[in-house]
């Protein structure tokens, strides 16, 4: 009986164990910080390329993903290349990629920053007055910013990511 007893605990627990593995986990970046609460934002605005003023409730029930870069900032240069495949990426179907250029660039500078490295299916956007940058407390670029689809900030990440990898985009879909 006890033989018995001690087989179905092993059992149970390989059950436990491995079923854990399946689960959908964050990928294991040291730069990625998931808030335990998500933050509500509030009063988001700023400037795509014909100087018109863009809220991003304009983008509200998606997943938005919101990329602080520059043109002279070398990992968003290594970056921004897998972010815009992501945003072409079909298993996406509420997906919103605002890049938005901190870097007091011009708009002729940051469409030659896009035709260098074959961007063609990103918005650029501008914070000239690099009001969101303080708004969002940026720390360095690039910084990515998540936000769910009731508007809140889930996580972000500071530094560089590749967005080509296959457990961001498998975390990223529980968000979609």
């Amino acid at each position: 009986m006890k033989l018995l007893t001690l087989k179905f605990i092993l059992v149970f627990i390989y059950l436990i164990s491995s079923s854990a593995s399946y689960a959908i986990q964050q990928p294991n970046l040291k730069n990625l910080i998931i808030h335990k609460d998500p933050k509500k934002l509030e009063k988001i605005n700023f400037i795509n390329i014909n100087n018109e003023i863009v809220n991003l409730k304009m983008f509200e029930n998606s997943l938005i993903i919101i990329n602080f870069w520059a043109t002279w900032c070398a990992p968003c240069i290594e970056e921004m290349p897998s972010l815009s495949r992501l945003q072409s990426n079909t298993a996406f179907k509420n997906l919103q990629i605002v890049p938005i250029n901190v870097g007091r660039d011009n708009v002729e500078k940051s469409k030659n920053f896009y035709k260098k490295l074959k961007i063609d299916n990103l918005e650029i956007y501008f914070d000239k007055d690099v009001e969101l940058a303080k708004k969002f407390l940026l720390r360095g670029l690039p910084t990515t910013v998540f936000i769910n689809k009731k508007g809140e900030e889930f996580a972000r990440v500071i530094g560089f990511i590749n967005f080509d990898d296959k457990k961001i985009i498998k975390w990223l879909k529980t968000y979609d």
